[in-house]
């Protein structure tokens, strides 16, 4: 492999492995290769971009051979306009090239990475849902606790008895709910979750499309939470609706929300604009959150962590600097965004 390497699409190519590419750090999506491939060339901005970096997740795995499949968790930065920066790629694929040769699945390919400054180690909860989701790709069977966590969310257990449930587990249930009763037992068991598996389990479900019947069940919840003030049980449902089939029913727990009593809470701004980003590309939706944002007690630390985050996504970028020579807006986003620039 002596000619230059242009992109890690022909690096994986080249080494004669077959590949998919994940963003992995909003919701796991996976990248068409074509899209990929523009992204790579960066004719394209990066999509899904997070705190100034693309968060990859790249499995790949030998086409002649029955081996388990590679992952390469990596980050890159992008700039300003978020498209990739090119030159760390090249880093890394040089870095590759040098420590595995053209020889990228075999023996000698393990822990030869792990120094990488472009290799990262997802959190638990992401790190459990992307190995979920990649069994269910390969219709390879889920991970040893996942029958002890059908049985804990069946309620035979006693939703008491969380402490032996295992993340991995919950994920490999929350990505399989379309096989034997699991979506029946989820939504008997919702309510009556605690705090302590209601967190992970929506941690999972953001990167499900949960069917409508389910998101309709968490709009009546997530609509009692509101009313009763309780942002943790809110934010989960926000999560766990975050990626539904029916985003119509997402949109209205999201304008519900951005017109209550507790519309300015970090826990909650920060959810939507973490998960359900993808919703902000309303410009009159974006407007109204953005104002929230700036009636938040500590505006000086939120308001431009916000911004920052939500301009550089490409979807919602031009709305939101079309937002900054808008007229009509409040002397609080005024000032807000007065600040930002001073």
């Amino acid at each position: 492999m002596t000619e230059q390497i242009a992109t890690l699409g022909q690096l994986l190519d080249g080494a004669g492995t077959n590949w998919r590419a994940f963003d992995i750090g909003r919701h796991i999506t996976k990248l068409d290769k074509k899209q990929f491939l523009a992204i790579e060339q960066a004719q394209i901005p990066y999509p899904f971009p997070l705190a100034g970096h693309a968060w990859l997740a790249i499995q790949f795995w030998d086409s002649k051979a029955s081996s388990e499949p590679y992952v390469w968790f990596l980050k890159f930065p992008v700039d300003e306009q978020s498209k990739l920066v090119c030159a760390s790629r090249d880093h890394f694929a040089n870095m590759v090239i040098e420590a595995l040769g053209n020889d990228l699945t075999g023996e000698q390919a393990d822990g030869k990475l792990d120094n990488n400054p472009y290799v990262f180690t997802p959190n638990a909860n992401k790190l459990a849902a992307f190995n979920a989701q990649l069994k269910v790709l390969l219709k390879q069977p889920a991970s040893q606790y996942y029958e002890y966590t059908q049985l804990y969310f069946s309620g035979k257990l006693g939703f008491d008895n969380w402490q032996s449930v295992a993340v991995q587990g919950i994920a490999d249930f929350a990505l399989r709910l379309d096989s034997d009763k699991n979506l029946a037992s989820l939504q008997q068991a919702w309510e009556q979750l605690p705090a302590e598996v209601l967190q992970p389990l929506s941690a999972m479900l953001e990167h499900v499309e949960i069917p409508p019947v389910f998101s309709q069940q968490l709009l009546s919840y997530a609509q009692q939470a509101i009313a009763q003030k309780d942002t943790l049980a809110l934010c989960c449902a926000l999560r766990a609706m975050s990626k539904a089939q029916a985003q119509t029913l997402t949109v209205q727990l999201v304008d519900t929300l951005l017109d209550s009593e507790i519309a300015t809470e970090s826990d909650v701004l920060l959810t939507i604009a973490g998960r359900c980003f993808n919703l902000l590309t309303d410009p009159e939706r974006l407007h109204i959150f953005m104002d929230n944002c700036a009636h938040h007690q500590q505006i000086e630390e939120l308001f431009p962590s916000i911004f920052a985050d939500l301009v550089a996504i490409p979807s919602i970028r031009p709305h939101l600097l079309g937002l900054l020579r808008k007229e009509n807006r409040s002397e609080t986003l005024a000032r807000a965004i007065g600040r930002l620039f001073s």
